[in-house]
């Protein structure tokens, strides 16, 4: 029996997925939480086999999840369930060690499919995300360009930003500058909002 956790702040849909999933004659979901903030105790009480993990969450998202799991050295396998095709996410869910990755608007069957794939060993992707990720190839952003971007799409100003990073302004202004080009758009909230489409901040 493969245990499963299930985590998704949509009470109905993390309802219904976990009915469906009850029907499979090797599946059993031992635990069932709605915020990102929570799986981590959840998974220490209950021991799942694979924690089956929505990207969108209040408390924590998926992929911080995942991370945090991973960093713990949880035993357990990650699958992250998404309605968001960013190419961003699947490259930031891999480095995470997360082995599954589901759109959310996939039949269970295919979702029972990857839990049991990944228990085994291996790895599920689901293969449109994966060519949008693919397609869009590597986050052009630098690490300091995504941090100024970050605290940018956030609405702090130039002053405030140069003192969170420890930088002087023009330096800010000029990687604010450079991640706009790179994103194609000519203010620093849409060059912010488009790498955030992407998952790349």
């Amino acid at each position: 029996m493969i245990r499963v956790l299930l985590a998704d702040d949509e009470h109905l849909i993390r309802g219904a997925v976990a009915a469906l999933l009850g029907l499979e004659p090797d599946l059993k979901v031992v635990a069932e939480v709605g915020r990102g903030d929570e799986v981590a105790a959840a998974v220490a009480a209950h021991a799942p086999d694979v924690a089956v993990l929505d990207i969108e969450m209040p408390g924590a998202d998926g992929l911080a999840v995942a991370e945090e799991l991973h960093a713990s050295g949880a035993r357990c396998a990650v699958c992250i369930l998404t309605s968001f095709g960013r190419p961003g996410y699947l490259r930031r869910a891999m480095s995470a060690g997360v082995r599954g990755f589901v759109a959310k608007d996939a039949p269970t069957d295919e979702l029972a499919s990857a839990i049991r794939k990944i228990h085994g060993g291996g790895r599920y992707l689901d293969a449109e995300l994966a060519a949008s990720a693919m397609a869009a190839g590597d986050n052009p952003l630098s690490e300091r360009e995504r941090d100024v971007l970050r605290l940018a799409g956030a609405g702090a100003e130039t002053a405030r930003i140069a003192a969170d990073l420890h930088l002087s302004e023009g330096t800010v202004r000029n990687y604010l500058s450079t991640a706009m080009a790179k994103m194609g758009e000519p203010t620093r909230i849409r060059a912010a909002r488009a790498a955030i489409d992407m998952g790349w901040i």
